[in-house]
């Protein structure tokens, strides 16, 4: 069988539009949320289990390890929600041509970049 479209498996070299890119660190920013509230979860049940719970888990979020990674569920939570707003403005009508739409991401990009640096200002 010889088949004249062309493929292209290699990921290095396929050009992606902004609007791509968007899309998906939204999703990844969603399966980020969702593993993180398991590791929430555990933190908050371990606390109201005792006092010794409770001071494990205030020693536990001192650590640079634990703030990392309360900055990283943070900033997806920051992401998700300005991408979720983008999402709502365009079901809204605004911004659904194709200019609006990259101008939209790189709007999403910008506000998210700005809020997250700050969220770990605020953190460290």
């Amino acid at each position: 069988m010889n088949s004249q479209r062309p493929v292209n498996l290699d990921l290095r070299t396929i050009k992606l539009p902004v609007t791509a890119y968007t899309s998906i660190l939204h999703r990844i920013s969603g399966v980020i949320l969702f593993l993180g509230i398991a590791v929430l979860l555990f933190g908050l049940d371990k606390s109201l289990s005792s006092e010794e719970g409770f001071a494990q888990v205030k020693e536990c979020l001192t650590s640079p390890l634990a703030k990392f990674v309360i900055w990283g569920l943070l900033s997806a939570l920051l992401y998700h929600l300005v991408a979720g707003v983008r999402h709502l403005i365009m079901d809204a009508g605004v911004g659904e041509t194709l200019e609006g739409g990259k101008l939209g991401s790189k709007i999403v990009l910008v506000v998210a970049v700005i809020l997250i640096v700050l969220l770990g200002v605020w953190i460290w």
